[in-house]
């Protein structure tokens, strides 16, 4: 049942027209995707993931993403994994629950109706992980939708 709250489609972010990444989240993670230029060495590219900052790019090249994060991720738990021709950056939310509206600061936000979309999801995703028993796939808020870190006493940790 938890799949069914799973993000529905990734979000694009362009700079000048052109898609840099896609990319979605979860109440505990954000996850960014980057199609790989083909012809480049897998040993070549690298990501540096920092508290509040990522870096990625190709060695002995200027970095392809050089940019704040919108917030502080836990780096011992981020990681990043190549396959496919995609590297895959899965960035662990400090603050669980977190709606991000992109994950670089400042730039890409998602409009306010995604980002209550993202909200809403997320909220029922936190629903469903803390009554395993019930199916809230089909649930649905009516008006504005309480933040997911702080409803009824915030976030349980485990």
């Amino acid at each position: 049942m938890a799949e069914k709250l799973a993000p529905e489609k990734r979000h694009s972010f362009l700079h000048n027209g052109e898609k840099v990444f896609e990319w979605d989240q979860t109440l505990d993670e954000v996850n960014i995707y980057i199609n790989l230029p083909p012809n480049v060495s897998s040993k070549q590219f690298y990501c540096k993931i920092q508290s509040k900052h990522v870096e990625v790019g190709i060695k002995g090249n200027p970095p392809y993403l050089n940019h704040d994060l919108f917030s502080p991720v836990k780096t011992d738990s981020s990681f990043w994994t190549l396959e496919d021709g995609i590297m895959h950056i899965t960035l662990q939310k400090r603050d669980k629950g977190q709606t991000w509206s992109s994950p670089i600061l400042g730039q890409g936000q998602l409009d306010p109706y995604a980002t209550d979309l993202e909200q809403k999801r997320l909220m029922l995703q936190r629903f469903q992980e803390e009554n395993p028993g019930f199916d809230f796939s089909q649930a649905q808020f009516t008006g504005s939708c309480p933040d997911p870190r702080t409803f009824m006493g915030g976030i349980r940790s485990d």
